[in-house]
């Protein structure tokens, strides 16, 4: 049994009191837009580099305590990190008790399967494939980006439905969980290279490539690729994408289509114009503030 604590806080004051909890002994502290749900809610997105100037003007800050803290301790504990945060006294707030269960199950229930399209559907191993006939590839949430959930995977991964032609060859840049490269081998490509710069992210991209029965190779960005492909995606992000612009167009041959995302619909002409001496882009699709932008190399 553990006390959920609830407090509220302005932008200039949420992250100081959020490490002032865990100074002052709580189990872990998160910081939340407190308008969630309303008109109001604010999204934030950022990258290194690049992170959002500040947090939201009503934040709500979440604390997890030891559930056998007493009221006098815990009102002591949220005394001592709220002066410590700069405030005058300690802000008002809420308690709830949060019980054991089972995280894992809690955890699976909020994954389903993801229809891509008719064709392609992203599964989870606990559930059954909601269409047996269908491209159904077998992947759970793991220390890897890339379960088919997030907007800039699913806008790839219907560009690859679209794109891929029998036996093609494609090039997975920042593979992640390998799920676009798996993808793309499952929709009939033939020699499917997946690279990224985590050795972990190679090494589960390998294991789900296995699970799938995928044919890819799979290798650190370190090791110069050297190969031109038919095909080639990469769902990174804006910055990494503009500063690799040209090792990742070299990549591309003749003739080859191009489609980039990890980019926000603000950051397109950045990325645009980064891209202008190797390949025209345009943007393709969009969803939910995401863009795909895509390109084709001129024909030799």
């Amino acid at each position: 049994m553990w006390i959920s604590v609830t407090l509220q806080a302005d932008a200039t004051k949420a992250e100081a009191l959020s490490d002032a909890l865990m100074e002052a002994g709580a189990l872990s502290v998160s910081i939340e837009d407190a308008d969630a749900g309303t008109e109001a809610e604010t999204p934030q997105f950022g990258e290194p580099g690049h992170l959002p100037t500040a947090l939201w003007d009503h934040s709500r800050v979440i604390a997890l305590v030891d559930g056998n803290t007493d009221d006098a301790a815990l009102v002591a504990l949220l005394t001592e990190a709220s002066q410590a945060a700069g405030f005058d006294a300690l802000p008002p707030y809420t308690t709830e008790q949060v019980a054991e269960q089972n995280w894992v199950q809690l955890t699976q229930s909020q994954f389903d399967p993801i229809r891509i399209t008719d064709r392609l559907w992203i599964v989870p191993s606990w559930h059954e494939a909601p269409d047996p006939a269908a491209i159904n590839i077998e992947l759970d949430p793991g220390m890897a980006f890339g379960t088919g959930s997030h907007p800039t995977t699913r806008l790839c991964l219907e560009w690859l439905c679209d794109s891929i032609t029998p036996g093609c060859s494609v090039l997975d840049y920042g593979c992640g969980s390998g799920i676009l490269a798996i993808a793309a081998a499952k929709l009939g490509a033939g020699d499917v290279l997946g690279v990224d710069i985590d050795e972990k992210a190679v090494e589960a991209a390998r294991d789900n490539a296995e699970r799938n029965a995928a044919t890819i190779r799979l290798q650190h960005s370190g090791t110069p690729v050297g190969d031109t492909f038919d095909i080639v995606v990469a769902n990174i992000l804006t910055n990494p994408l503009c500063v690799l612009a040209p090792a990742i167009a070299a990549r591309v041959a003749p003739g080859g289509k191009v489609a980039l995302s990890g980019v926000l619909e603000t950051q397109a002409e950045q990325v645009i114009e980064a891209w202008a001496p190797f390949i025209a882009l345009r943007v393709g699709a969009a969803h939910e503030g995401w863009i795909r932008l895509e390109g084709q190399r001129p024909a030799a």
